[in-house]
């Protein structure tokens, strides 16, 4: 049992579960905020511009404090603070149900940003535990839980907003917590202790600096902020999009339903991505990836209708996703072992800079028109991508490479 528990398909397993039920949360938050926010007192006019800034002010709370739970992991032991996050969530869904005005409820959503590091922290130690010829595929199957979760949520989710309202599927949400809680307190044996006696506060220092001194990694962290920011810009206002070509009677179903659609497509098409990456580069296919999405940007914003729409978001997404599951990996190629703990315990900081800074830039253009995010979208992207190319120029150390992958 010990060998099975520790192996790592069952780590595998077992953090990817607890990433997919981060993901859905997050998802239900992201698609059913619109929905709320009349009921914490804002009038509909209102309602696209705190869109934005709710999802804007959040995102950034917890930012400054990401550099301390690398080096609190690599102080002492990393399964505490990874559970630390499933903690935050917990509280974040305990305050967003009872917020009785609109700035309780983003008080609520900015606990959710004191989550931020443990992804990084378990592809971490999932990287030590996969075998070399897997990892690209392990990365990928365990961050597909991200966007497949994030789109699953609402779709799952709903219905029961649709019955019973949103405050009862926060409540759900905490029940959820309290289950990967468990599962990862008592799921496998945290086996990395740390080592270092340097005082923490110079640890979360040296580890920003590990950052700003890679020539690879000071451009590539911007250049994946940029390509998440247009992802993040569409995806908090996909529920907006739909209720404006759907204007039945179930408007959270419908809503859950195309995020839904996104999140089937991504489950497939970002272990995919990974296992290609494997075959014939990891950095290839991440180029090749982010081309077809900005391709495919504009085409939501010329739908006619609810139908064409969900299906040109389902396949944005499955291409975005696979853009997302690749990024991990090629951080993880950039750095070294002896770094690799505390530079991944910021491998999701991309993807919040972007989730701030994309609708922070939605809050102040579609004030006249939804879809105009979409081609907003493509050009955040295409820029991400140049960006990217800059960043796969820098010279890495032969001496940072410490497993085979093609480049």
């Amino acid at each position: 049992m010990r060998k099975r528990r520790d192996g790592w398909v069952w780590l595998l397993a077992l953090f990817t579960f607890a990433s997919y039920i981060e993901a859905m949360f997050y998802g239900q938050i992201s698609a059913f905020t619109p929905l709320y926010l009349p009921q914490l007192g804002i009038s509909q006019a209102d309602v696209a511009a705190w869109t934005g800034l709710t999802v804007a002010i959040s995102g950034l709370v917890g930012l400054p404090f990401l550099p301390l739970w690398g080096a609190l992991a690599d102080r002492y032991s990393r399964q505490p603070i990874i559970i630390r996050s499933f903690f935050a969530h917990l509280l974040a869904a305990i305050v967003a149900l009872l917020a009785g005005n609109v700035w309780v409820y983003v008080i609520g959503r900015s606990i959710m940003s004191f989550s931020l590091g443990n992804s990084g922290l378990m592809m971490t130690t999932l990287s030590e535990r996969a075998p070399v010829k897997r990892q690209g595929l392990a990365f990928s199957i365990m961050n597909s839980a991200a966007p497949v979760g994030a789109f699953i949520g609402p779709l799952i989710g709903g219905p029961i907003v649709d019955q019973w309202g949103f405050r009862v599927l926060l409540a759900v949400d905490a029940g959820l917590m309290l289950v990967v809680i468990l599962a990862l307190s008592l799921g496998y044996r945290d086996s990395f202790k740390g080592s270092s006696k340097e005082p923490l506060l110079r640890m979360a220092v040296d580890s920003v600096r590990v950052i700003v001194r890679s020539p690879r990694l000071r451009t590539l962290f911007p250049a994946l902020v940029l390509l998440f920011a247009g992802w993040m810009l569409a995806f908090t206002y996909i529920p907006l999009a739909v209720t404006q070509l759907y204007t039945g009677s179930n408007p959270a179903s419908i809503i859950g339903f195309v995020m839904g659609a996104g999140g089937l497509i991504a489950m497939f098409v970002s272990p995919l991505v990974g296992a290609l990456g494997d075959r014939y580069g990891l950095w290839r296919l991440l180029f090749v990836s982010a081309v077809i999405e900005i391709v495919l940007w504009p085409i939501p914003a010329l739908s006619g209708n609810l139908v064409s729409f969900g299906i040109a978001w389902a396949a944005l997404n499955g291409i975005a996703s696979g853009v997302f599951a690749l990024s991990f990996s090629v951080l993880a190629l950039s750095t070294s072992s002896e770094v690799r703990g505390r530079v991944m315990s910021f491998s999701y900081l991309p993807v919040n800079i972007g989730s701030a800074l994309g609708p922070a830039i939605g809050s102040l253009v579609t004030g006249t028109n939804i879809f105009a995010v979409f081609p907003l979208a493509a050009v955040l992207t295409a820029v991400g991508l140049l960006a990217l190319f800059v960043s796969y120029r820098q010279v890495v150390p032969q001496s940072t490479q410490t497993y085979h992958v093609p480049e």
